[in-house]
């Protein structure tokens, strides 16, 4: 691997996140973790508060998504020194993973896919699907998303990951060995015995309800879009006209003021409808660091790609644990507890090759 010399201020930057204070004990089985995790983190002043137009836009800025110029952007990115490159700062990391186990976990809309406006058809490339094989080859991997997580195995089809889906509501296991990456038969021949946690499950009739009910109603609006994601929904305001956009989060709130036990999230140009579990992408690395046999280990580097506000969860967590990097996947700086950035999907895809690369002997 060629060795880079960071700059100094980068190397400032990234080294807060990576002290290791004793992490946190673990007790219990598996299974048994997961339900005292949801159980603990009950949140039941969850009410939707605020302007949600106003939280709408700011979260889907339209400059954002729409810049002219993409040399301005990646000049913007090149100066985003509080969060480096972690392909230019490639050895910054590496460094700080040596001699550690590495574990990734990786979003899926806008880091292993790019976004499109139809959520039906964000596929993701051979090229992505060889990376992310290569990385499971030698790393413990999972894909952590807010879509369902059969939806997701159906982009993604390796059994050999762990997936979280519905933000990290419904995880399974790796469904057949690393040398394995063809057939979801045997995905779904062992879909039993290897779900390893569904904190929401209880909720589950509540939510089917509140998806006929928003069904019935959104499709008023032009563009809108509800998908069903097991445990939690999302209201798809992607292709709204921005005119209509208070409208929409009206109509999603007239639906949910008679379940008390659904609250209202939000991500990139969608409305998240979850249970009032205090459980997201945060809880699932927790969770899945615990089912590795990491959580009491000091020699762990986890590495968390996201690109959304829902992923600054799990960033935090890893800035808690005092392990591993967060990586936002964005062209603009955004306020971010992640470690360090990539621009886009095809910066994700270099990165995982650096990755396996840097550990082949």
């Amino acid at each position: 691997m060629t060795k880079l010399v960071p700059e100094a201020d980068a190397v400032v930057a990234a080294s807060r996140h990576f002290s290791f204070p004793p992490p946190r004990t673990a007790s219990g089985g598996v299974v048994e973790s997961c339900r005292k995790m949801a159980a603990a983190q009950i949140d039941l002043g969850a009410a939707v508060t605020g302007s949600w137009l106003d939280s709408m836009k700011a979260s889907s800025p339209r400059h954002r998504l729409m810049a002219p110029v993409v040399g301005a952007a990646d000049a913007e990115h090149d100066d985003w020194m509080r969060h480096p490159s972690a392909l230019s700062r490639f050895d910054l990391l590496a460094s700080a993973a040596k001699g550690k186990q590495i574990a990734v976990f990786l979003d899926y809309d806008g880091t292993l896919s790019p976004i499109v406006e139809d959520p039906d058809r964000a596929v993701m490339t051979d090229e992505m699907r060889d990376a992310v094989r290569g990385v499971a080859a030698r790393f413990p991997t999972a894909i952590v998303s807010g879509r369902c997580r059969d939806k997701v195995f159906g982009f993604v089809r390796l059994a050999e990951l762990y997936y979280a889906g519905s933000h990290g509501m419904d995880i399974r296991g790796p469904t057949a060995h690393a040398n394995n990456h063809h057939g979801s038969s045997k995905q779904q021949e062992h879909e039993g015995e290897s779900v390893l946690c569904q904190p929401a499950r209880e909720f589950l009739p509540m939510i089917e309800e509140v998806r006929g009910l928003l069904e019935a109603k959104v499709p008023a609006i032009p563009g809108a879009k509800v998908e069903d994601n097991k445990f939690c929904l999302s209201v798809h305001f992607r292709c709204v006209d921005e005119k209509r956009w208070g409208a929409l989060a009206e109509q999603v709130r007239s639906v949910l003021k008679d379940y008390p036990k659904l609250r209202l999230t939000q991500g990139r140009k969608v409305l998240e409808i979850r249970p009032v579990i205090k459980w997201d992408k945060g809880n699932a690395l927790d969770f899945l660091l615990h089912s590795l046999g990491y959580a009491d280990r000091s020699d762990v580097f986890p590495i968390y790609i996201g690109d959304d506000r829902t992923d600054e969860d799990a960033f935090r967590v890893l800035r808690g644990r005092g392990q591993g990097a967060g990586i936002l996947v964005s062209r603009f700086p955004k306020d971010t507890a992640a470690s360090f950035s990539l621009r886009d999907p095809a910066e994700v895809k270099d990165f995982l090759h650096s990755l396996v690369e840097s550990t082949t002997t």
